[in-house]
């Protein structure tokens, strides 16, 4: 017979937590070993426990379970963690599976799926619910008609003049280089590279330039 999956709960509501053990708690190879209200906890908890599955909410006090998942990743905890929330914007998504989540699944996740998602992750198999996985899929897709509308509109504030050095300097044109094509002095230049750092909020030409690039200018 397989060794039971050693769980651990945390989430800072306690109705939650319940919902959760009698969920996970009807499959005989789920044990749950312990439950925690917030990130501290959680990481004293796991520690103990050496569980082998945490399902993590993120919205907690004292630290959340987006810096609880980090600090179990640093300290090399061999616990996966499924992060379980109400939130599923894509930068949250993708720092948690950055910071070493195995799985990301909403809490409106049916019970049979989330027993299958803890089976799952335990055998290292990553689980995202399907909402989630078609909106990283959608924002892939997106992703480079965003940014070239995001650089299209910085790039708009521009006037005609600032728009031609900065594409100068999307082309690696020096300050002299784009003051002799433009037949300006290179002092003028200076000063239009000086309003396209406060304009683009770059911190230098590469900055410049890849905002040219993203837009297609060059």
């Amino acid at each position: 017979m397989d060794l039971s999956v050693r769980v651990v709960l945390v989430d800072d509501d306690a109705l939650v937590r319940t919902g959760l053990r009698l969920i996970l708690g009807g499959d005989p190879a789920i044990e749950i070993v312990g439950e925690a209200s917030d990130g501290h906890a959680a990481l004293e908890l796991i520690g103990r426990e050496t569980p082998d599955v945490v399902l993590m909410d993120i919205r907690m006090p004292l630290l959340d379970g987006l810096a609880a998942t980090r600090a179990l990743q640093k300290r090399g905890d061999p616990a996966r963690v499924i992060v379980l929330t109400t939130f599923d914007t894509d930068e949250m998504v993708l720092t948690a599976l950055r910071h070493g989540a195995a799985g990301f699944l909403l809490k409106d996740t049916p019970p049979a799926e989330l027993v299958a998602a803890v089976r799952r992750v335990v055998h290292g198999e990553p689980m995202l619910s399907p909402s989630v996985t078609a909106q990283l899929i959608a924002t892939v897709i997106r992703a480079p008609d965003d940014r070239q509308q995001r650089a299209q509109t910085v790039l708009g504030q521009l006037t005609e003049r600032e728009t031609e050095v900065a594409i100068a300097i999307g082309r690696g044109l020096s300050n002299a280089e784009i003051a002799a094509e433009l037949f300006m002095g290179v002092a003028t230049v200076k000063t239009h590279v000086g309003h396209l750092f406060t304009k683009l909020d770059a911190a230098n030409r590469v900055h410049i330039a890849r905002c040219v690039h993203d837009a297609g200018l060059v």
